[in-house]
């Protein structure tokens, strides 16, 4: 597969911010309550995320390795003050709907996360790449949430009413447990299809108990020799 792409299918499927690396899991189930949200709030977190990485590759060899958290993060700010600022101008109805969400866009973990893991390491090309797939995965899975709790707690899909007459909403979906169970449901469905997330990969083989694990008397074993 082309690298290019391969970036692009990486951050859409194989390492999904939402679904399989568990990251940015405040917006994630904070403004899921309709799909124009998640619609919303990804292409801005994917915006940001492009710009972002594209400029912090373009200055890897310039910023200093004792300030480059700080340096990250006033791109970022940068970046997601103008972002939102377009957002209030020509969106004002989203800008309303994601509120406090989108200066938070800053602490992100999966744009700082992918500025020191992978933009700072590799070519600008490639960081814009990473960017969009990584992003278009975030606005993918934002998307879908918003559009099962939107659908089950409003009856409702891009604010058009789908439901049949005399067929009652589920409330509970618009609402914080909602966010919770539809996003559980939908791990739990790609874990039955062989998809496993972050979490998976932390717990595998480990029975919750460290003074038994046999792992780690292995490895205290190869320490002491």
């Amino acid at each position: 597969m082309n690298k290019y792409l391969e970036r692009i299918y990486n951050g859409v499927v194989k390492e999904n911010p939402t679904f399989v690396l568990m990251l940015g899991m405040c917006p994630t189930l904070a403004v899921s309550t309709a799909a124009i949200n998640g619609l919303g709030m990804g292409i801005s977190t994917t915006a940001v995320l492009i710009l972002s990485n594209v400029v912090i590759s373009a200055l890897r060899k310039v910023i200093p390795d004792e300030v480059r958290l700080p340096a990250y993060i006033v791109v970022v700010a940068t970046l997601v003050t103008i972002t939102e600022l377009l957002i209030e101008a020509y969106l004002p109805s989203l800008y309303s709907a994601l509120g406090i969400y989108i200066p938070l866009i800053v602490v992100n973990c999966i744009i700082l996360g992918r500025a020191e893991a992978y933009a700072n390491k590799n070519s600008v090309p490639l960081a814009a790449f990473d960017g969009i797939g990584m992003g278009l995965g975030f606005t993918i899975a934002l998307t879908i949430l918003g559009f099962i709790r939107e659908l089950l707690g409003a009856g409702t899909v891009f604010g058009h009413n789908v439901l049949p007459q005399g067929v009652e909403p589920i409330g509970i979906f618009i609402n914080a447990p909602g966010a919770f169970l539809v996003l559980a449901i939908m791990i739990m469905v790609l874990n039955a299809f062989g998809i496993k997330n972050n979490s998976d990969k932390l717990v595998s083989s480990c029975d919750g108990c460290c003074a038994t694990c046999q792992r780690a008397a292995a490895g205290c074993g190869k320490e002491e020799n």
